[in-house]
């Protein structure tokens, strides 16, 4: 027998984990009280214990290399203007260390002695995004200014030294620069010089300081691991995969052990190795690899080295297990064996809980490919309940990322699992302007050609039309954020394909999203969708708003009243004008942001679109 919604998201999640100094405790986050909060534990397996007790949620938690103490992230209402509070061990005592409540603080890291940490913050000018160093003891306006800003800069970390920080800026998701501050001086050193859009992501210092490791597709269309060298700005190759993405990279600056992973049609492959001496006259490093971790396959990030290097926690999440957290012991002198050759020995520290429905209960998906209208194959994953598809009848949900510079990849979705075991089929496409297949299918979705990701949902459509199982009478599309646009612009453009539509934070009309979002995003934003001043008229023509009455579909629209990305007027406007077309409901948190993330308020709300469904589909 299915459980109802309730059940569902109260399956707990585990991740973002961060070392103690003495390597023997780790904290992380956990949702068991409805919101995540920071948590302790001391071995695999443990009875965790729980640090904050918030209404609000956590956004992250990083223990001080040095102290008893740690920095945690928290919001309010889900405005993301996170400010950034100590937590000290020893008493429990919290100091408000940013202070500004009305801006946002994302932070940078410790310094190796723990006595300062960076952050990047909009606090001078809401539009920009500064660099700042702080003492952990000042409070409030104590912050350095340590790098002016003119757009989205963001803090990568201290040299080993503590002399000099990592600062990147983002134009738009594919297109970044990396620099080094140097903190005695306030001198910046641009390190990557470009035309056209080149994407420069997740740098991190080498154990000499003399280098940075990092991403880029600067050679590629994917995403290769680079080597650059501080001092004469000269790139060097150090890992590439001919088919996939490396999407990201930790190297441990003590010890030089280093760790990448490759994004495998949106499964995570972990490479672990030691950066050994070059061999002759090369420029670079090389990487002496070591055995694959042993891991479920899943999505796996999050990498935190101890305070040796020699072993490090990742978050795994997969489609058949919600968010834990792992450490890899990869100093280990003999690996373990495994069906397919040696392994490095794996435990998974956190038991994030089920609300009691058994793991193999949970459905994994299939890895599809469907053609679109000009000739490409777009990526998808596809569920069918386990319950008899054999007749044709099984209705499916068309769940569209947001983004749309993201990826659908196989990890734990409560509410996926929720509406596999009652009966739907679940259908998740990748199409144009996804991350994780190359910047050239990134960019296949800019601006003017923004429609054609909306005729790669037709196609999948007609794919699932033709599926034996599927009743293309009952095809629902839902989805956040741009995800509620494409399911707008879906309704819009293809009307008779829909049985009903959840449009979640959705923007109904480009240049009122434009105009009213939070100031800090507008430019990155207008490098995807076009600009206010340039492409208003075009703008305005593919806004699902402008074409609403070709609905013909009951919708149900969710929004949060405190959401800084997609404005809740975006919401009001939508269902004023359709409720004259079609059946519509409108539901709105006022504690809520971008996205529905406490519990009582995701029961009510994912609760409400299983009613709505269950009338309508």
């Amino acid at each position: 027998m299915a459980h109802d919604i309730e059940r569902y998201l109260n399956v707990r999640s585990a991740y973002g984990a961060s070392f103690a100094p003495d390597g023997e405790r780790l904290a992380f986050l956990m949702d068991t009280t409805g919101v995540p909060q920071v948590w302790t534990t001391t071995e695999p397996g443990g009875w965790p214990e729980q640090r904050t007790f918030f209404d609000e949620r956590v956004t992250f938690v990083s223990w001080s290399p040095t102290r008893e103490e740690f920095v945690f992230g928290m919001d309010e209402g889900g405005n993301e203007r996170a400010q950034l509070f100590r937590y000290d061990l020893h008493d429990g005592s919290i100091t408000n260390l940013t202070a500004h409540p009305d801006a946002k603080h994302r932070w940078g890291g410790w310094s190796h002695d723990g006595e300062r940490f960076a952050f990047a913050s909009n606090r001078r000018d809401e539009s920009v995004f500064d660099v700042y160093v702080q003492g952990r003891d000042e409070v409030g306006d104590g912050a350095e200014l340590v790098a002016e800003g003119d757009g989205w800069l963001t803090v990568g970390g201290f040299s080993p030294d503590d002399s000099r920080l990592i600062v990147a800026e983002a134009y738009s998701n594919f297109d970044q620069d990396v620099s080094v501050c140097d903190l005695r001086t306030g001198e910046l050193t641009h390190l990557t010089p470009h035309e056209g859009t080149v994407r420069f992501q997740s740098a991190e210092w080498g154990p000499d300081g003399e280098r940075l490791y990092l991403v880029s597709d600067r050679d590629s269309d994917t995403l290769d691991l680079w080597s650059v060298d501080v001092e004469t700005g000269e790139f060097a190759l150090v890992a590439s995969d001919p088919d996939w993405e490396i999407d990201g990279v930790a190297v441990d600056d003590r010890t030089g052990r280093v760790v990448y992973s490759t994004n495998v049609d949106g499964y995570t492959e972990l490479t672990v190795g030691d950066l050994v001496a070059p061999a002759g006259s090369e420029p670079a490093p090389e990487i002496d690899e070591r055995p694959a971790p042993d891991l479920p396959e899943g999505v796996v990030g999050g990498v935190a080295f101890d305070e040796g290097g020699e072993r490090f926690a990742v978050t795994v999440t997969r489609r058949g297990d919600p968010a834990n957290v792992y450490v890899i012991d990869a100093g280990a002198e003999t690996a373990i064996e495994a069906a397919d050759g040696s392994r490095l020995p794996a435990e998974r520290w956190t038991r994030a809980a089920t609300a009691g429905i058994p793991r193999d209960t949970f459905v994994e998906p299939e890895l599809v490919h469907y053609p679109t209208f000009d000739g490409r194959d777009i990526p998808a994953f596809f569920s069918l309940p386990e319950s008899d598809t054999s007749a044709g009848e099984t209705p499916v949900i068309v769940d569209i990322h947001g983004g749309p510079e993201s990826q659908r990849r196989p990890s734990f979705s409560a509410v996926t699992q929720y509406f596999l075991a009652n009966g739907y089929a679940v259908f998740e496409p990748n199409v144009r302007g996804s991350a994780g297949y190359g910047k050239a299918y990134g960019h296949l979705d800019d601006v003017e050609k923004r429609m054609d990701s909306v005729r790669d949902i037709e196609a999948g459509v007609e794919w699932l039309v033709d599926h034996p199982a599927i009743d293309p009478d009952r095809v629902v599309a839902m989805g956040g954020s741009y995800g509620g646009f494409m399911v707008l612009a879906s309704m819009t453009e293809y009307p008779d394909l829909w049985a009903a539509g959840v449009d979640v934070v959705g923007i109904a009309n480009f240049v009122t999203f434009l105009e009213n979002t939070g100031e800090w995003r507008r430019e990155l934003r207008e490098a995807e969708y076009g600009s206010l001043e340039e492409d208003r008229e075009f703008l305005e023509s593919i806004s699902p708003l402008n074409r609403i009455e070709e609905i013909r579909a009951p919708l149900f629209v969710l929004h949060g009243a405190n959401d800084p990305r997609v404005p809740v007027s975006e919401a009001h406007q939508l269902v004023e004008a359709a409720r004259e077309h079609v059946p519509v409901r409108e539901l709105i948190f006022e504690d809520e942001g971008h996205g529905i993330s406490k519990l009582e308020n995701r029961i009510e709300a994912y609760g409400a679109v299983v009613d709505f469904l269950d009338e309508h589909v």
